[in-house]
């Protein structure tokens, strides 16, 4: 992985005195800070290494939210591909039938790899809820090059707030008996810390499909995403900050542009 020095802009520099009652800062945290703002309609289920936000009309989650830290990092749990209904989901979740011969892969939003720090968490990461159809080459492609960007991301910075979904609409095709949808696009929010300094906040935007081009070209803000979906990220974070980190996205590495 290319070195991700290249991509960081001048750090916010904030103290971490505990007596300091001054404007919030990295070492004073927020609450749940990388769940989206939760709708009346929103079904939220939390598992152990993720929490989600569930789509009864598309089969799927509108988004998954987790903090990846660098010791998570460090867990040594192996896949175990228990693929299976999401008991916590209230009028249940896809399952195998819905792809079994359907030519799309079962796509995980939050990363197996990013949940081997845990037994528990290896596991649920496999509920089909967490699960998108995925074209095979985009999800083997490109897709998996950005899971692996996000924790590459840990050997410059100390954790990764990372927001992973699919772009739901109507209309969208689907797949099974239960009627999933085949979502276009998908987006992936992150916002990486190290000790009292908050770093870049971005996105990848990526369409369900196979692409060899570099995927440091599909790079936006969180505002764009957020106008694109109606989802609202990082809503209780203070006005300012939050209008300046979503309105800015990363740098693109010099080296990679045009590719």
């Amino acid at each position: 992985m290319k070195k991700l020095l290249l991509i960081l802009i001048l750090p916010l520099l904030f103290s971490c005195s505990e007596e300091d009652d001054g404007p919030w800062t990295p070492c004073k945290p927020i609450s749940d800070l990388e769940i989206p703002k939760i709708k009346d309609s929103d079904v939220i289920i939390r598992h152990l290494g993720y929490t989600l936000s569930y789509n009864e009309q598309h089969e799927q989650a509108n988004w998954v939210a987790y903090v990846l830290t660098k010791e998570e990092l460090q867990g040594t749990v192996e896949r175990t591909d228990d693929f299976r209904p999401d008991p916590d989901c209230p009028e249940g979740s896809a399952d195998d039938d819905d792809y079994a011969g359907s030519g799309y892969d079962r796509g995980h939003l939050a990363p197996a790899a990013d949940m081997a720090w845990s037994e528990t968490a290896m596991s649920e990461s496999f509920f089909y809820s967490n699960m998108s159809p995925q074209d095979p080459s985009f999800k083997r492609g490109i897709w998996k090059r950005v899971e692996e960007e996000v924790r590459g991301m840990l050997d410059y910075c100390d954790s990764v707030y990372v927001i992973t979904g699919p772009v739901l609409r109507d209309g969208l095709p689907t797949i099974g008996p239960n009627n999933v949808s085949v979502p276009e696009y998908y987006f992936k929010v992150l916002w990486m810390f190290r000790d009292c300094e908050y770093l870049e906040m971005g996105v990848f935007l990526l369409k369900n499909e196979k692409n060899d081009r570099d995927e440091w070209r599909y790079v936006k803000t969180v505002d764009s995403i957020e106008a694109l979906t109606g989802i609202d990220f990082f809503y209780k974070l203070p006005d300012d900050i939050e209008d300046k980190m979503e309105s800015e996205t990363w740098q693109v590495p010099v080296d990679r542009i045009g590719k």
